[in-house]
């Protein structure tokens, strides 16, 4: 590990940055990108939409709930037991490979709740309900609680989600549309078996396509999976090896992108639950000292996030009133002009596509914070 090359704190961002799709807007297609980009973390039913928006040259909101009604997308519980967006194909691929993900997920909150409990005739009772007819986790606690009356509906359900492979169904996530959180199982949504030919060294390749160079902890980090350094060794020559600017080893594919640490990186706006910023143990390729001096913290959801220079300079927010609609940005840093016009301009677009029925955009740049 001696004789690896160092990569430095801004090489590590560029590289991920154009891997994230986020140096410069990809032509693909959103189901290639979502693809490309292992997922995009949706716990929220519509906020990673503008996560498409900011890495793609030609995407629409429509287009993207079309995907979702006609399941060539569904979003699931997977990496770090958090629903994803996932391609079809994804989803039935990986999914065994995130069991004991959930499963310890709802173990650790829910399991002393079950203890005693017939879970093979729990899970067959659970996929009959919810195959039958998508249920929220409220309605289907209740329908579990009618055999079971002796048990917490609430985890009665969550049961189920740890046991099973749980999709939300639209028109839960369709964009402007309200719904509820149903759920059926990913075999019945899509009309295919859980794939069991895919493998957790796919899964690190995978890992490192959309978010290298990276530790091993990074990549459990990011999957919630453990013991995965047998599964880098595994890979052997496969990887090529780098360090860190603390002397932790890094791997990487040989072929993927490392760009020159100089090049220009735009001003991307990115969402609230960006796996750009949660799918490393060590963040602060993006993430910086400002981010921390605004007072946010690492836990839970993070403020909606601006990059300048590719990393953490800014947040943004909007606000409506009739067919009014106003960004405000509030930079953690003095703008050069050049950013202020990016800003300004990459603002504008991005109300254009969240707003489309809106006659008066506004972008507002605030001073920084002393």
């Amino acid at each position: 590990m001696a004789d690896a090359p160092v990569l430095s704190r801004r090489a590590l961002n560029r590289a991920t940055l154009d891997r994230q799709l986020l140096l410069q807007r990809s032509p693909l297609s959103a189901v290639e990108a979502i693809g490309h980009l292992a997922g995009l973390q949706a716990q929220t039913p519509q906020t990673w939409y503008v996560g498409l928006w900011t890495r793609l040259t030609d995407v629409s909101a429509e287009q993207v709930s079309d995907l979702l009604r006609d399941r060539e997308l569904v979003r699931i519980a997977l990496m770090r037991s958090t629903i994803h967006l996932v391609t079809a194909r994804d989803c039935l691929a990986f999914r065994r490979l995130f069991d004991l993900v959930v499963e310890r997920n709802m173990r650790g909150a829910f399991g002393r709740n079950l203890k005693g409990i017939d879970e093979e005739a729990l899970l067959r009772a659970g996929r009959e309900i919810v195959e039958e007819e998508p249920l929220t986790f409220s309605e289907l606690g209740k329908r579990l609680a009618e055999r079971w009356p002796d048990r917490d509906p609430a985890s009665l359900a969550q049961a189920i989600r740890g046991l099973a492979a749980l999709v939300q169904v639209p028109p839960r996530g369709l964009w402007r549309t309200p719904g509820k959180a149903a759920h059926t199982t990913a075999e019945h949504w899509l009309g295919r078996p859980l794939g069991t030919d895919h493998s957790v060294d796919d899964l690190v390749v995978r890992y490192l396509t959309a978010f290298g160079p990276a530790t091993v902890k990074d990549v459990q980090s990011w999957s919630g999976l453990t013991r995965l350094n047998e599964v880098v060794e595994r890979l052997g020559d496969r990887l090529v090896r780098f360090r860190d600017e603390q002397d932790r080893e890094l791997f990487d594919l040989p072929e993927a992108p490392r760009p020159d640490p100089d090049v220009p990186a735009p001003p991307r706006f990115l969402y609230d639950y960006d796996n750009l910023l949660l799918s490393h143990a060590d963040r602060s390729r993006f993430i910086t000292d400002e981010y921390f001096q605004q007072g946010y913290t690492m836990d839970g959801a993070m403020p909606r996030m601006i990059l300048l220079d590719g990393f953490t300079n800014g947040s943004w927010t909007t606000s409506r009133s009739r067919r009014h609609v106003t960004l405000t940005i509030q930079p953690f840093r003095r703008c050069s002009a050049a950013e202020r016009e990016a800003l300004t301009q990459e603002g504008q677009a991005l109300l254009a596509f969240c707003e489309p029925d809106a006659t008066d955009l506004d972008v507002e740049l605030l001073p920084p914070r002393p």
